[in-house]
């Protein structure tokens, strides 16, 4: 039988990045978080935290964090659909961690995302990533769930095709006079300089290939 208590203090800890945070975000003394873990991970025979700035989850720490999160959002259903066998009702509200791409934040996912929420008292964490690394992070036990480019199964995930996203090649018109003065030839767009979002984002160099 699992330790709920050294699972939340894990969960605290992985996600505030630090024992003094969790001990305020649980109400108790950092040594009382430390003491927790300390026991969780000699009871697992295994390190689940890699204390450091910010503190951060070993491959067996999310794990357990992904799980203790899981039964809180099955605890809270059952709370909000049998109250009676969930009397509890100052209960924290359990939180989401979902990995969501840039583009798809600041376009339709904001509306959805308040949808979700206006029909219950989750809340939602998200991480912003690369379409195309986002479900690395679900894979690795980082989040809940995820929206990303890849169309291939997840291990233990259900899957939902979402729609597409068009994307267009755009520059200024000072930017085509410069550069492309004698049109847009694969030479051209070889020696022009390109705006890439970060170093994951892989869309432009797939546009050129």
């Amino acid at each position: 039988m699992l330790d709920y208590t050294g699972l939340q203090a894990l969960a605290a800890v992985v996600r505030e990045g630090s024992f003094e945070r969790a001990a305020r975000r649980l109400h108790v003394t950092p040594s009382a978080v430390s003491q927790r873990i300390k026991q969780l991970e000699e009871r697992t025979g295994q390190v689940l935290v890699l204390r450091g700035t910010p503190c951060t989850g070993t491959e067996a720490g999310r794990r357990l964090c992904l799980h203790v999160e899981q039964v809180a959002l099955l605890e809270n259903e059952l709370r909000r659909t049998n109250p009676t066998l969930m009397p509890d009702g100052h209960a924290t509200p359990p939180t989401l961690k979902l990995a969501v791409n840039a583009d798809s934040l600041s376009t339709w996912f904001m509306d959805a995302m308040a949808a979700f929420t206006g029909g219950g008292n989750e809340l939602l964490d998200i991480r912003i990533d690369d379409q195309d690394h986002t479900a690395q992070r679900l894979k690795e036990g980082d989040v809940l769930a995820a929206v990303t480019a890849s169309a291939g199964s997840i291990a233990g995930c259900n899957t939902w095709p979402l729609g597409s996203v068009r994307y267009v090649a755009a520059s200024s018109p000072a930017f085509v006079a410069q550069h492309f003065a004698h049109g847009v030839t694969t030479e051209a767009i070889a020696h022009a300089p390109m705006m890439t979002y970060d170093r994951k984002d892989r869309l432009q160099e797939q546009w050129l290939q």
